[in-house]
């Protein structure tokens, strides 16, 4: 869901025309667009708390300063990124000003480029925030078929759009995806939106069932029918009658349950094992399978021509880029809200992560990362990436990115320091040898807070 793509409008604010009217230009000359005020309170009178703006301002105004300025337009909206100005004499002011919110400073007088980089990843964060904004207001009003097929990629709306279109022709349907793209939660979408919603759902993963229970297990049995049938059974397909059987992985059922079941749809009729009486059913099948089934040998060309009626292709997850944040935070809030834990916003870094990484394990990997994320409050995306990694021999996991293993490295070190410093800032930065502007940007991108760190030890 990346649909915020217009630069934040820049509102600068500065008592000294030539001071502010180059910068300005500087700015707009790296495509973005002004806003020039000679006081804070123009500006203040101005500000709309739902724009998308980020605030430069010169500290020393009169009679309302930077810092006067900052201050109320945080309480208008607590994550305005606002860029102060500084004179060598406000340094400590400065300091201070960053743990009452503001993003960054600058000591005057300032290169333009280290201007242009602080705008930069300002404007970064003010579109991770808005983005998390249409997220929420998104999740909150989802209705209907979204509330099971979220997403607001192209490719995720024209899967709903042939849900909706299938589910009403009551036919036989193909679901087609990789493991863990859904195919599930399609097939019970189709299920609740056809004339059948009031009748049962039955799952059945034809993979999970050991071949000599099959016939039972779809069939059902009567007693006597084997030596352990000790009473009558009622099986799946017949506990489908009227509704919707969902067969996935319909790749894995064995031959001989192949024709059995070609021949149930061909005549609507069963036979219980060790039993001799014709049954009437009603079935809608969903098949689910991970490869075409016209092309596999041990699939029968006549059942895969009963079941292909309607077929839907579900992509995988890393073709869905847009919707990858938007199922993440709705996996956290979920665990959040079942747990009775505070929700916690992406930091840059996790964002970066999260559309950087290959996702093999599509929905379902996504899924149990955010549960891990959510309940875990020290954890990165990238380290609970790495956990599964590390643990895993799986071949066909995805690669964590140079630049992310890289990133969360470096977010470790900072992160050891400050609990050994106990969030006292000058020590880390000593102990580091970073200079304070650049810790305060990496803890920004990190989502590190100095006070998670001050009662620790």
């Amino acid at each position: 869901m990346n649909s915020i793509t217009q630069k934040a409008t820049l509102l600068l604010v500065d008592d000294e025309p030539l001071v502010r009217e180059t910068t300005a230009q500087w700015l707009r000359l790296s495509d973005y667009e002004v806003e020039e005020f000679d006081n804070a309170q123009t500006l203040l009178n101005r500000f709309e708390a739902n724009d998308n703006v980020i605030v430069i301002s010169d500290i020393r105004m009169q009679p309302l300063d930077g810092l006067g300025l900052m201050s109320q337009l945080l309480q208008l909206a607590p994550k305005l990124p606002v860029i102060l100005i500084t004179g060598h004499g406000d340094i400590d002011m400065a300091v201070k000003a960053l743990r009452d919110g503001a993003f960054d400073f600058l000591e005057k007088p300032f290169d333009p480029n280290r201007l242009l980089e602080t705008v930069n990843k300002a404007s970064a964060q003010r579109q991770l925030d808005e983005q998390h904004k249409q997220q929420q207001d998104y999740l909150a009003n989802v209705k209907g078929i979204e509330e099971l097929i979220l997403g607001k990629s192209v490719e995720i709306q024209a899967i709903r759009e042939q849900i909706k279109t299938f589910a009403q022709i009551d036919t036989n349907v193909i679901i087609y995806g990789d493991t863990g793209c859904g195919k599930e939660l399609v097939a019970q979408a189709l299920h609740e939106h056809s004339h059948r919603q009031s009748e049962p759902f039955i799952a059945i993963n034809c993979a999970a069932i050991p071949a000599d229970l099959f016939e039972s297990e779809l069939f059902g049995h009567e007693a006597g029918a084997f030596t352990s049938a000790q009473k009558q059974r009622i099986g799946k397909l017949e506990l489908a009658s009227g509704g919707s059987l969902f067969l996935d992985e319909i790749e894995s059922m064995p031959l001989a349950m192949q024709i059995k079941l070609l021949r149930v749809l061909q005549e609507n009729t069963l036979e219980r094992v060790g039993g001799n009486k014709s049954i009437k059913v009603d079935l809608r099948v969903l098949a689910a399978a991970k490869g075409n089934l016209q092309t596999q040998e041990a699939f029968r060309q006549d059942l895969f021509f009963r079941l292909n009626v309607s077929q839907v292709h579900l992509p995988p997850l890393c073709e869905r880029g847009d919707d990858i944040p938007l199922l993440f935070e709705h996996f956290c809030q979920q665990a959040c809200h079942e747990k009775g834990v505070t929700f916690r916003q992406l930091s840059p870094m996790d964002h970066e992560t999260l559309m950087l990484y290959g996702w093999p394990g599509n929905v379902r990997e996504l899924r149990n990362v955010a549960l891990r994320y959510a309940l875990e409050a020290n954890s990165t995306v990238a380290k609970i990436l790495s956990g599964y990694q590390a643990q895993s021999s799986h071949v066909n996991l995805s690669p964590l990115p140079l630049s992310v293993k890289v990133q969360e490295y470096e977010r470790s070190l900072i992160d050891q320091t400050l609990k050994d410093c106990k969030g006292n800032i000058q020590q880390a930065l000593d102990s580091l040898q970073l200079p304070r502007r650049t810790l305060n940007q990496k803890m920004q991108r990190y989502g590190l807070n100095r006070s998670d760190y001050l009662d620790e030890g």
